[in-house]
């Protein structure tokens, strides 16, 4: 149903995560990242209030396998659920129910994680992590580079239809929150990676409107805001 990596920039400090799943609307409801913090993914039979409170207990000084833990511990349905966070160290956790969908898997890196359900080879989790790690560039263009490595490794065992990549950095929201919510065509990586490389070159621009708006360039959009 799903297939996502989570991750920590160790030279920015930013945390950032990508999706996809057949489901529609899949980052909306299971993608989590709070600035400092850091990031949370609730997938397989989501409870998107899981992703929040890892994101609590991390914010109160857990680290990030210790928040999969009490979450597991406290939460009820937890074995429908498929669970992980990155903290602000860098260390990852992770819970996969025993009623998780299909065939399944998670791979670890230095500050990420992938995993996924209903995946077409139990590789795919490995190929991202990959992907991240191989790729050069900021958070977001290794973040995608993974997403389009888990599509080309199989991805999802049927059509994925919606994709989403959230990201924070200092502030107190995303500076990048990109999703397809729903594409007929079973397109949504490639829209949201196309969507990356527009809105990439302007990210700090929209960061500086709010900080300063005086001093933020235009990009010659009508209405542009």
């Amino acid at each position: 149903m799903t297939f996502s990596l989570l991750a920590r920039c160790a030279e920015t400090g930013r945390f950032g995560m990508v999706i996809a799943s057949s489901s529609p609307a899949v980052a909306a409801r299971c993608a989590h990242a709070r600035a400092g913090v850091g990031v949370a993914a609730s997938q397989n039979i989501t409870d998107p209030g899981l992703g929040a409170r890892m994101l609590d207990l991390m914010g109160d000084g857990l680290d990030a396998d210790a928040a999969v833990a009490r979450v597991v511990a406290e939460a009820r349905f937890v074995e429908y659920r498929q669970l992980m966070a990155v903290d602000a160290a860098g260390g990852a956790g992770f819970h996969s129910g025993a009623h998780t969908l299909g065939v399944w898997g998670h791979a670890r890196g230095d500050g990420v994680i992938a995993a996924g359900n209903l995946l077409a080879h139990p590789d795919v989790p490995d190929a991202m992590v990959g992907g991240f790690e191989s790729a050069v560039g900021e958070l977001g263009d290794r973040l995608i580079a993974a997403l389009l490595a888990g599509r080309d490794a199989g991805g999802e065992a049927g059509p994925v239809h919606s994709a989403g990549l959230l990201m924070v950095d200092r502030e107190s929201w995303p500076v990048a929150s990109l999703r397809c919510d729903w594409s007929d065509e079973a397109r949504p990586i490639e829209a949201v990676a196309r969507a990356w490389q527009v809105y990439a070159p302007q990210m700090a621009a929209y960061i500086q409107r709010a900080h300063d708006p005086r001093e933020a360039p235009s990009y010659g959009v009508p209405g542009d805001e």
